[in-house]
This record gives C-alpha cells, sequence and structure tokens, in this order.
C-alpha cells in the first residue's frame, strides 16, 4: 500500500483488533467478578439450558428435603400424642384389673369408674386438639377414605373332631382343640357370651343340647362364621364404630344339683380366643397428607392417621362398675391398646422412611450441584490466565494504534520544499 491519508488500513485493522480484544476482555472481566463461565445464553446456548434445568431440579431436591423435615415433625406431634393415649389405656386396664375383684365394694368401683371416665374424656380430647399447623392429626381428618365397615374378630383356637370347622353344623359337644383333644363341653351345660358395644356389657347364655352348633351362640349385634382357613369369625351384624362389638368372651360353665357353677377353664379359654382382625370405622372424606418428596411431579407419598378417639378404639363410656364387666373391659382395653400401638409403629416406620428420604435428596442435590457448577462456573485459574494474555495484548494493540495514526505524518516531509 502506497503513502495515502484518506484511508489508513494499518490504523483500521489495529483498531479492529483491538475493539475485539476489549470485548474478550470484558467478557472475562464478567466472568472473573461473577465466577460463572456461562453468564448469558451467548455464552453457551446448550450450555445454559443444561443448566437452568439442572437448577431447577436442584431447588426443588432441596425444597423437597424441607418437605420431608416438616413432615418428620408432623409425625412425631401425632406419635407423641399416642403415645400418651397409650400411658392412658395403660391406666385404664389397671383401673379395669382393679375393679375386676370383688374385693372392692360398690363405692370403690364408683370410683373407679369416675376415673375411668374422666381416662375417655381425655382421649377424647387428645384426640380432638391434637394439631400440626393448625391440621387436626388424630380426629380422623387425616384417614384414607373407606366406606364404612364392621370388625372383625378370628379364632383359631377350636376345631370339629378332625372335621372342617363350620358355624352350622359344627356341635359344641363335639368340639376339639387344635390338638384334638376334646373341649369337654356336655348337654346341659351353660355356655355364657359376653361381649362390650359401646362401653356396655352385653350378655347372653345358651343351654348346650345335642345339636347346639355355633350359630346358635351368634346374636343380634354379631354373626359367626368359618373362614378359607378354618377360623371362627365373629363379625359385627352393622358397620361403623357404633355397631362394633368388643372383648367377645364365651364362657362354659356347668351347675351342679347343689348349685355349685364350675367353669370349664379349657373350653372358655379356647372359645375366647379371639383377636381383632379388622377394625370397625366410620365413613370418611379422603384426608391423607400427601407430601412431595421430590423435584418432580407425582414423586410423592401419603401419609394416613385412623381416627384415634375413644369410640373408635372402642373404649367409648366402657363400663367397670360390676366384676363381669370390669374383667370383660381388660380384653377390650388390650385391643385398643393394640390399635394404638400399631399406628404409632407404623408412624414411626413412616419417620424412618422420611429420615432415609432426606439423606437421599441431600446426596442427589449435592451430586446435581456439582454436575451443574462443571458446566456453569468459570475455572478461576485458568480465566485468570486468559485475562492477563487479553490484557497485554490489549496493551499492544493500543500501542500499535498509535504508531498506525502517526504513519501518515510521514506524508508532511514531501510536503516539504
Amino acid at each position: 500500500m502506497g503513502m495515502v491519508i484518506n484511508h489508513n488500513l494499518s490504523a483500521l485493522n489495529t483498531f479492529n483488533k483491538l475493539n475485539t480484544n476489549n470485548t474478550l476482555m470484558n467478557n472475562s472481566l464478567e466472568k472473573l467478578s461473577s465466577g460463572y463461565r456461562i453468564n448469558s445464553a451467548a455464552d453457551d446456548a446448550a450450555g445454559l439450558a443444561i443448566s437452568e434445568k439442572m437448577r431447577g431440579q436442584i431447588r426443588g431436591l432441596d425444597q423437597a428435603s424441607a418437605n420431608a423435615q416438616d413432615s418428620i415433625s408432623m409425625v412425631q406431634t401425632a406419635e407423641g400424642a399416642l403415645n400418651e393415649t397409650t400411658d392412658i389405656l395403660q391406666r385404664m386396664r389397671e383401673l379395669a384389673v382393679q375393679s375386676a375383684s370383688d374385693t372392692n365394694t360398690d363405692d370403690d368401683r364408683t370410683n373407679i369408674q369416675d376415673e375411668m371416665n374422666a381416662l375417655v374424656t381425655e382421649i377424647n380430647r387428645i384426640a380432638s386438639t391434637t394439631e400440626f399447623n393448625t391440621k387436626k392429626l388424630l380426629d380422623g381428618s387425616m384417614s384414607t377414605k373407606i366406606a364404612a365397615r364392621a370388625n372383625i374378630q378370628s379364632n383359631a383356637a377350636i376345631t370339629d373332631g378332625g372335621s372342617a370347622l363350620s358355624a352350622t353344623s359344627s356341635v359344641l359337644t363335639d368340639l376339639t382343640d387344635t390338638a384334638g383333644n376334646s373341649l369337654g363341653i356336655k348337654e346341659d351345660d351353660t355356655v355364657t357370651v359376653s361381649y362390650m358395644k359401646n362401653g356396655e356389657l352385653v350378655s347372653t347364655d345358651v343351654t348346650v343340647t345335642a345339636t347346639t352348633d355355633l350359630a346358635a351362640l351368634a346374636g343380634a349385634d354379631f354373626g359367626l362364621s368359618v373362614d378359607t382357613d378354618g377360623n371362627l369369625l365373629a363379625t359385627a351384624s352393622a358397620d361403623g364404630t357404633a355397631a362394633a362389638v368388643y372383648g367377645l368372651t364365651i364362657t362354659v360353665s356347668s351347675t351342679d344339683t347343689e348349685g355349685n357353677v364350675t367353669v370349664n377353664t379349657k373350653a372358655t379359654n379356647a372359645l375366647s380366643a379371639f383377636t381383632q382382625t379388622q377394625s370397625a370405622k366410620d365413613d370418611s372424606v379422603e384426608g391423607t397428607a400427601t407430601v412431595l418428596i421430590g423435584a418432580n411431579t407425582g414423586q410423592s407419598i401419603n401419609i394416613s392417621i385412623d381416627n384415634m378417639n375413644a369410640q373408635s378404639l372402642g373404649v367409648n363410656g366402657l363400663d367397670v362398675s360390676s366384676q363381669k364387666a370390669a374383667d370383660i373391659a381388660i380384653s377390650v382395653i388390650d385391643t385398643a391398646t393394640g390399635t394404638v400401638s400399631s399406628m404409632r409403629s407404623k408412624l414411626g416406620a413412616i419417620q424412618n422412611r422420611l429420615e432415609h428420604t432426606i439423606n437421599n435428596l441431600t446426596t442427589s442435590s449435592e451430586n446435581l450441584t456439582a454436575a451443574e457448577s462443571r458446566i456453569r462456573d468459570v475455572d478461576m485459574a485458568s480465566e485468570m490466565a486468559n485475562y492477563t494474555k487479553l490484557s497485554v495484548l490489549n496493551q499492544a494493540a493500543t500501542a500499535m494504534l498509535a504508531k498506525a495514526n502517526a504513519q501518515p505524518q510521514q506524508v508532511l516531509t514531501l510536503l516539504q520544499g
């Protein structure tokens, strides 16, 4: 290129390089000051999209961990309240055992009944007032939606002399234990069927004949049947907690000519060996607590807590004002204690699961954060070296631009005469 003054191409070229260096150095400064390799989509379009999705997952995992921690607190609140309910039931059982002894007078049993009533009221208060963040926990509002159902009790201690047990064809005099030994029930024996319904003692006597079968022991409140495993089932006649039958006891006794009553302990124990296999429940609206324990839709668990009031436990209005009623009440309270213990066990399992969930969420968040960091964060040492290079280049370009701008002045030497 000859000596021209209208177009200084050297200066233009140097200026372009200076602008390029300035842009690159500004980008480097932005990365160094923010700590991010990607500050805008222009820095890495694909990397930005990936890292933003990762950020959403990380924040979701962190919040899910917080959700699980809140759920543990809720479960602990419910389980702590049920711990007190268990203590109350233990005291009620102690009172029932005390009242079942005829060493007490009627006045003594009246006092025992007063305390029993107060304890039942406290069970109801705990069930109705236990809350977490204003949510009721034990009043049934967190129970899984279920149609009302009757309670069922199962007895596996009796057989029909080696034949399959049948409620309508197995006569009482032929009944044996599981080892094939006769229960010793004879004609003219008296079978007393006793149970609690709504806390009140119900008792009926049946005189044994040669044809009296198991079905004859059923009443208006429950029916007897045999399941596929050969177990005797006692099923409440109607659904719901109000119709539930508790503490089913079948006592076999005989009376001699002098009026002395002898209880057949072997037959009584075998016929009374009922265990509740399905507790009565009332109709309820779906109220389970759904907790999102993952970063995405649907990654949740449901926490269900049944109604834990006295009616649902079968101890509402429990009568211990007589020796016989108190004796049956012991079995009723044992069933209620088992129900509460089962719910506490369920809540404990949920708490343990949530603790493992939190550990998993924390680990996932940590690993995903590391992956997002590799995409998004800048390597400060590498970028500082790049910035130093660009700074030197920028200084050199500035110096060269000054030289290029001075080059046209050489034309003036041609104009000197």
